[in-house]
């Protein structure tokens, strides 16, 4: 008999604004894209974090679509990624025709291992793409130390990075998403703060900022006509229609709102399971989550690291027998059907381990002590037996 999952590995959380907002937005006439919530939010994302110039998006997948129409991305130029991400942070790139060039993890963490980047570098870079994993900053000092050293673009994939900070060599401690040329965020209803789906791009280049505009109205100078700036608008640009209804960013300003607050009780949940899983890890058993002394932890998401793929699956089993739905994550990209005839033949053992490996605990606002402790105990079960 199949058990019932009742503990699911996400849920959304309501602050109970949504609807209410909500209503507004639809009370006041414009529905469509940038309305005033839209605005609201924009606001409040650079006024909080400091970026320079923000553009709600529909999803962190057209938000880094974008990215590559700015930095006019096309056939030949190559693109440094790693392998260990969604298949967003790749397709952005291919559809502009560059070449993926992927580069492999840490031994300690998922992200991009920087000090692999020199080796990767041809004429044909044109740009690195770090991924902020679990809402954990790569090694951003050295990612742009040689993109500045060889002229190349960097585009942080902050999808899982919102309310995380890198603390530089000049002991300054700056948000993910303000420290590349261009970012990436991602509102869909596994992240800390949601709209169901949606995303954002953000602008830190002045030179992108009023083309960006351009790019996500489909290509016309609309958004500066609606402004008073000039007196009739046209397509001007390539573009396509990557700005959301303002209904969804009506539903993401309840969710900002509450950012301080939902940031508090995900923290006290990642700090939970971190203690439970200490002695497991002391004893071998499994890996925790590493942090560098450079990066914050935004609580995205807890994960333990199994010894192999098989071990990882028979556990799945045994918190799934318990009601307990645990999840793993990525398959490596540079083995996925369609580009592993495309890849460059490198092995990378690191990626391979964590897509092996790597197993996601449930997490969300409203995952009780009671739930969470029968989370750690059949985890803490399943080694000790």
């Amino acid at each position: 008999m199949e058990v019932k999952i009742t503990i699911p590995f996400n849920k959304p959380y309501l602050t109970g604004k949504e609807t209410h907002y909500i209503y507004q937005a639809v009370q006041s006439g414009k529905i469509s894209g940038d309305g005033m919530f839209t605005k609201k939010c924009h606001t409040y994302f650079e006024q909080t974090f400091g970026f320079k110039k923000c553009l709600l998006t529909t999803s962190c997948t057209d938000a880094l679509e974008m990215a590559a129409i700015l930095l006019e991305i096309k056939e030949g130029d190559e693109v440094i990624l790693p392998s260990y991400t969604f298949v967003s942070t790749a397709n952005a790139f291919v559809l502009r025709g560059a070449k993926l060039v992927f580069a492999d993890s840490y031994s300690y963490n998922p992200n991009m291992d920087a000090s692999l980047l020199e080796a990767l570098i041809t004429p044909k870079t044109k740009a690195i793409v770090p991924v902020h994993y679990a809402g954990i900053a790569c090694d951003m000092d050295t990612i742009m130390d040689v993109a500045a050293k060889h002229n190349l673009f960097v585009v942080e994939d902050a999808a899982q990075a919102i309310d995380s900070y890198y603390t530089g060599r000049d002991g300054v401690r700056r948000p993910l998403g303000s420290i590349g040329h261009l970012a990436a965020f991602s509102f869909h209803e596994t992240k800390n703060i949601m709209s169901g789906e949606g995303g954002m791009l953000v602008i830190n280049d002045e030179r992108f900022v009023h083309r960006a505009e351009i790019i996500r109205e489909k290509g016309t100078n609309r958004s500066a006509f609606f402004r008073g700036e000039i007196d009739k608008y046209g397509w001007v640009d390539m573009g396509s229609s990557f700005l959301p209804s303002d209904i969804l960013a009506a539903f993401l300003f309840a969710q900002l709102e509450s950012l301080p607050q939902i940031q508090a009780k995900r923290k006290e949940i990642w700090e939970t399971y971190h203690n439970a899983f200490e002695k497991l890890e002391t004893v071998g058993k499994i890996k925790r989550p590493m942090l560098p002394d450079f990066a914050s932890n935004n609580a995205h998401m807890y994960y333990i690291i199994c010894e192999s793929l098989e071990e990882r699956s028979a556990l799945i089993d045994a918190l799934k027998s318990k009601g307990v739905l645990s999840v793993f994550h990525y398959l490596s990209l540079h083995k996925s059907p369609f580009y592993e005839n495309k890849h460059d033949g490198r092995a990378l053992p690191y990626t391979d381990f964590y897509s092996d490996s790597l197993l996601r605990l449930p997490m969300y606002y409203e995952l009780s002590e009671e739930e969470q402790g029968l989370v750690c105990q059949t985890i803490l079960s399943f080694y000790n037996a």
